[in-house]
């Protein structure tokens, strides 16, 4: 970055940095405030807004306050787990580097070894926060080798989830928390698979399942009651619109 670092910070989220490990993703969330990431072992996959990147060592991502995010390894646990240097901090003046991903130049490494040997020490920590600020002013963009990869759905998966539960009510906040998406994200992903916003794509998953049941002889009410209709007539009329 080459614009200084030069707006107060706000008073209302004070710095806290930590050392964070990572495994089986938490599911997608947001903050009030801003979040920076130092890779510092092993590989961490992060999405952002919809948008994934590998964070290893070297790489440092900036989320921006509001931002739906993600983290995953893999499920890997116990010293083989993914690590970072989290930063929460209300600084405004990160606002041009928020959403970025960006290589954190040749000296962070050495620095983040000498902060593990830290990572017991809370205050001493907390006094590195202005070395990591400043290294983002030399921070670049990150390689643009690495394709950028959105979080990959098991839609075989969910399509099984859906059709055990087709008598429930089936909205689209629920069906992201399936992937770890959050609403906005799983309903761009599924347009982008199947040409369908979300309750579209439920919907046909439901008409499907009621022609099978009848054509195994279930009667109307009981197809209707399994596949979520409120009543026979409903579901009679849904069949007829699909042709």
């Amino acid at each position: 970055m080459n614009a200084p670092m030069e707006r107060p910070m706000s008073a209302a989220a004070p710095d806290h940095l930590s050392l964070r490990r990572y495994g089986v993703s938490p599911g997608s969330h947001a903050h009030g405030h801003y979040q920076v990431l130092w890779g510092w072992h092993g590989a961490l996959e992060l999405e952002m807004e919809g948008k994934g990147a590998r964070m290893t060592v070297g790489r440092v991502a900036v989320i921006a306050p509001g931002a739906r995010h993600d983290f995953w390894a893999g499920g890997a646990a116990g010293p083989q787990a993914a690590q970072c240097f989290v930063l929460d901090t209300g600084d405004a003046r990160l606002e041009p580097l928020a959403g970025r991903v960006l290589d954190a130049g040749p000296a962070v490494p050495r620095l983040l070894d000498y902060l593990q040997a830290l990572a017991g020490d809370g205050p001493a920590l907390q006094r590195a926060v202005p070395l990591l600020l400043h290294s983002l002013q030399q921070a670049s963009p990150a390689a643009s080798n690495e394709p950028t990869r959105a979080r990959r759905i098991d839609w075989p998966a969910l399509q099984a989830w859906v059709d055990a539960h087709l008598a429930q009510p089936l909205d689209v906040a629920r069906l992201a928390a399936q992937v770890h998406l959050s609403p906005s994200q799983f309903a761009a992903r599924c347009t982008a698979q199947w040409g369908l916003p979300p309750l579209a794509w439920v919907r046909l998953r439901r008409l499907a399942a009621a022609r099978r049941w009848r054509a195994e002889g279930l009667s109307v009410a009981e197809t209707a009651l399994r596949c979520g209709y409120r009543s026979p007539s409903a579901l009679t009329a849904a069949l007829r619109r699909q042709g």
